[in-house]
């Protein structure tokens, strides 16, 4: 499934960060509509170990285009994920009040699958999910390296150390009722963006078969630098904001799956 040290080297922050020039010279990040968000509320839900800065690109691109970012509030997204839930529904929560109407959550790797959870729990709140290389099929079926980091972190937590993942969201009632959350369809608007080139999650994990599942060329760690995420988004959130994607719950039926050409 993965091929060990070329994932590993794929999957470098530096190489990640080494799309950021591309990034700032594309046309989907210079040219800026400031009206095509509508004052809509996103809130950005990091990845696993990556920190709310991670998405600091998302966030000033989408600011630049008229929509209104906040953070999650979930830190490192290294906690317990009924923790990290809660924590992401207060968040979730104040930002639908201060923007006046239910707000977009986008998230990345686990903090797609957090975001997903608290669309799942509260649709009320959300206009519409995003889910960057989420594996939502199977949140334990992400690369060797990083279980092993999530089972350090529970080794620590049982040892008395509070804040980290534990063994309940590994195994047990709690990750067997969030599995069971995962699976349970969506009542809003969705897409999944994956990568057969993700070195961390295998992009069969992403196929949510309630959201629309869309096909970029890009690595795991950096799906928040590449163009490509962006040129996928882009329409897709400015018909949220205009309303006219906002819809009642998909069925695996009307899933699709739309690859993307690379830009050169």
């Amino acid at each position: 499934m993965f091929d060990g040290l070329r994932s590993a080297a794929r999957e470098s922050v530096v190489r990640a960060l080494w799309d950021v020039p591309k990034l700032l010279r594309h046309p989907v990040w210079r040219t800026a509509d400031p009206g095509q968000g509508k004052g809509l509320g996103v809130v950005l839900v990091p990845g696993f170990g990556a920190g709310e800065a991670s998405l600091t690109p998302a966030a000033s691109w989408l600011r630049a285009r008229g929509y209104l970012p906040a953070r999650s509030g979930v830190g490192f997204t290294v906690g317990c994920t009924a923790d990290l839930l809660a924590k992401l529904l207060h968040s979730t929560e104040k930002h639908a009040e201060r923007t006046g109407r239910p707000v977009v959550l986008l998230g990345q790797s686990r903090g797609g699958g957090l975001a997903r959870l608290a669309a799942a729990r509260r649709p009320d709140l959300v206009h519409g999910l995003v889910m960057l290389g989420s594996p939502v099929l199977d949140p334990m079926g992400a690369h060797p390296n990083v279980l092993r980091i999530a089972r350090f972190l529970a080794r620590l937590a049982s040892a008395g150390i509070p804040g980290l993942l534990d063994d309940d969201c590994m195994r047990g009632p709690c990750f067997d009722e969030h599995v069971k959350t995962l699976a349970e369809p969506l009542r809003v608007p969705a897409i999944s963006i994956f990568s057969r080139m993700d070195g961390i999650v295998p992009w069969q994990l992403c196929q949510d078969p309630y959201a629309e599942c869309v096909e970029v060329h890009s690595t795991h760690t950096g799906m928040g630098f590449d163009p490509q995420v962006y040129e996928v988004l882009e329409p897709r959130l400015a018909a949220w904001a205009t309303g006219s994607m906002r819809a009642s719950s998909r069925t695996p039926s009307t899933t699709s799956s739309s690859p993307i050409v690379p830009c050169g």
